[in-house]
């Protein structure tokens, strides 16, 4: 679905240096160079501490996920609206879930967090491999 997204289209457009920031993607996604995935097999112990740190944001990412679906009950399920509705009403969750967070308002369920998924099978193709392997050098060696 990504590959098809506008989005996608955008950013290979338009992502020239890791100054354009990159997103992070799980063992279902391509390694571009604006994707970055884990180590299929970590070699190393930069590589190994580079997959840690992707699974820990990762996890922060799908739990707030989880906290969204569970406050706002419309993200529980498909929404049939046309996408740009649909982006509007996600993006309108956020906010008002960062409003509950700076009011301290409670979750209902008390807010326990998911587990994460650790066992990565990368599927994608090699391409951004440098770009992942220039940041594991420069920041987990």
């Amino acid at each position: 679905m990504f590959r098809s997204s506008n989005l996608c289209s955008y950013i290979e457009e338009n992502h020239h240096s890791l100054d354009d920031g990159i997103l992070l993607g799980d063992s279902g996604y391509a390694l571009r160079p604006f994707m970055m995935t884990p180590y299929i097999n970590p070699s190393t112990p930069a590589q190994v501490a580079y997959n840690d740190a992707h699974c820990k944001t990762r996890v922060i990412i799908e739990q707030t996920f989880g906290r969204w679906k569970r406050r706002f009950h419309v993200l529980h399920s498909e929404i049939r609206m046309a996408p740009e509705k649909v982006c509007i009403i996600i993006g309108a969750c956020a906010v008002l879930h960062n409003i509950a967070i700076f009011l301290s308002e409670p979750m209902e369920d008390g807010d326990v967090g998911g587990e994460a998924n650790e066992d990565y099978v990368y599927c994608g193709p090699n391409q951004g491999q440098a770009v992942r392997n220039h940041i594991t050098q420069t920041y987990f060696s």
